[in-house]
């Protein structure tokens, strides 16, 4: 019906819809108290300031989507079911985090929830490193900022 090349690049096209609509919904959240609740809130020394986040969660949920292209592009070559399946999870749990914590404005949850993402994103890029290496390296930077999220999330949990 389409060509591969053009089924490539649907798939492409489809991957960056799917972060963009995350990044939307999450976003929709932040909206909601980042102006009137989060900047109350107590937070370390070491809080990057509030325009470094939007920037930086543009580059990975391009990334992301990018990453996640490459492993759906290897389908005929090998199983990617599971790896599709961290993607999704992790892109729904990616969501959910920021409704946790500034839709409910309830960090300790969201602590919970963080811890629940960072092992997603670990299992997605276990998939992705075993599938194709190009994605592994492609979802490192979104690995370590989770990293260091969940350790900020900590800190205002435990301030």
């Amino acid at each position: 019906m389409f060509s591969p090349k053009f089924t490539s690049f649907l798939g492409l096209i489809g991957f960056l819809l799917a972060v963009t609509a995350s990044a939307l919904v999450g976003g929709w959240a932040v909206s909601q108290s980042v102006g009137d609740w989060y900047v109350t809130l107590p937070k370390p020394s070491w809080n990057p300031p509030s325009w470094v986040f939007g920037p930086v969660w543009t580059v990975l949920f391009i990334l992301m989507a990018i990453a996640a292209w490459t492993v759906w592009c290897k389908r005929t070559e090998q199983p990617i079911r599971s790896a599709m399946v961290a993607f999704w999870v992790q892109l729904m749990l990616n969501t959910l985090w920021s409704w946790c914590f500034f839709g409910w404005r309830s960090p300790g949850w969201a602590l919970v929830e963080i811890l629940i993402l960072w092992v997603a994103i670990v299992t997605m890029t276990w998939f992705y490193a075993r599938i194709f290496r190009l994605a592994l390296w492609l979802s490192v930077p979104y690995v370590a900022w989770v990293s260091f999220a969940v350790v900020l999330n900590a800190a205002i949990v435990a301030s």
